[in-house]
């Protein structure tokens, strides 16, 4: 009896963990706030024994700049429709989005498994410790199969698929979150001025004849007193500026930081996409990837710091700065 009682609790657990597995999950389990990133929705099984032929995801409000991989054999299409904020990307206001991704016209088996991917970036006005869910149907000849439960919990039948978000305010994160080689080799290595260790800087390779580019970093203020960044410099271009992303009324605008970036004592300040950023300004030529620029950061306190910067490959998920030159 005992060892039939064992056996039932044992099935049923594995029944539970087969139900769970069989769910339509993403592979990434996270997100940094502020940070592009790419998402790969998991779907391993049909409709009730039925090949699935087209499946759809939700863009949840706060992912901006989707944009959706391709895949042979089938459809692919989106839906677009209204920001619920407009925001200002560097100089152009952006009101409409991606709210959909649909895959169609494929012939996807019931015993068979794949994977369907977009990119995007998280918006810097996302909560860290909060989730962001992708509701995901497909679609079958007779029926559906609906991931589209948004509530968070795990004992409903059709979890929607979704990023657990996390702040950004580790120097690792955004190095193996992008997966950019030369940015992940420099992710080592630290510039100390004084109390300030400077870690990961990178900048964005350019396409032809773009006047700006943006750089990224970390910034730790391991001291007791407060410091601020209050300059740019670069040979590589004609000036340099530091900017936020923020709320101006209704609108999240990209703009130049009044007073420079301040760097508080015992903190780390990161620059990512999305958030606070180094610009490029009027460049002197394009930014190539696998080549490096020199830049000068200067602080209020600190002083003057020299940075080796390695140009990375253009990341398609991150905000746009083709369209800043107007500053």
């Amino acid at each position: 009896m005992l060892i039939k009682t064992n056996l039932t609790a044992l099935a049923a657990v594995l029944a539970l963990t087969g139900a769970a597995s069989a769910h339509a999950t993403l592979e990434q389990d996270t997100a940094v706030v502020g940070a592009s990133t790419k998402i790969t929705l998991r779907v391993p099984h049909g409709c009730d024994g039925e090949a699935t032929n087209t499946v759809r995801i939700e863009i949840p409000d706060g992912f901006y700049a989707v944009k959706p991989m391709p895949k042979a054999g089938w459809d692919l299409t989106t839906e677009t429709g209204p920001y619920a904020e407009p925001f200002d990307n560097h100089g152009r206001e952006m009101t409409e989005c991606v709210r959909a991704v649909i895959w169609s016209n494929g012939d996807l088996a019931d015993d068979h498994y794949d994977e369907f991917t977009l990119r995007g970036s998280v918006g810097p006005d996302m909560t860290a410790g909060e989730a962001m869910f992708f509701p995901a149907v497909q679609t079958c000849a007779n029926g559906t199969a609906d991931w589209t439960d948004t509530s968070g919990s795990n004992d409903v039948p059709n979890p929607a698929p979704k990023l657990d978000l996390v702040a950004g305010n580790a120097a690792q994160d955004h190095a193996h979150g992008h997966g950019h080689g030369s940015h992940g080799e420099a992710a080592a290595e630290v510039t100390t001025l004084g109390d300030l260790e400077i870690a990961t800087p990178f900048a964005r390779a350019t396409l032809p004849n773009q006047p700006v580019a943006g750089s990224f970093m970390t910034i730790t203020n391991t001291g007791a007193a407060d410091d601020v960044l209050i300059a740019v410099s670069s040979p590589a271009a004609g000036r340099m500026e530091v900017h936020e992303m923020a709320m101006d009324g209704d609108v999240m605008r990209m703009r130049e930081l009044d007073g420079g970036l301040p760097i508080p004592a015992g903190e780390t300040v990161t620059l990512a996409p999305g958030g606070f950023h180094v610009m490029f300004m009027d460049l002197a030529g394009p930014l190539v990837e696998g080549d490096s620029v020199e830049v000068t950061l200067t602080f209020e306190t600190s002083g003057d710091v020299s940075l080796t910067v390695p140009v990375t490959g253009i990341d398609d998920g991150a905000m746009d700065h083709s369209g800043h030159g107007g500053h």
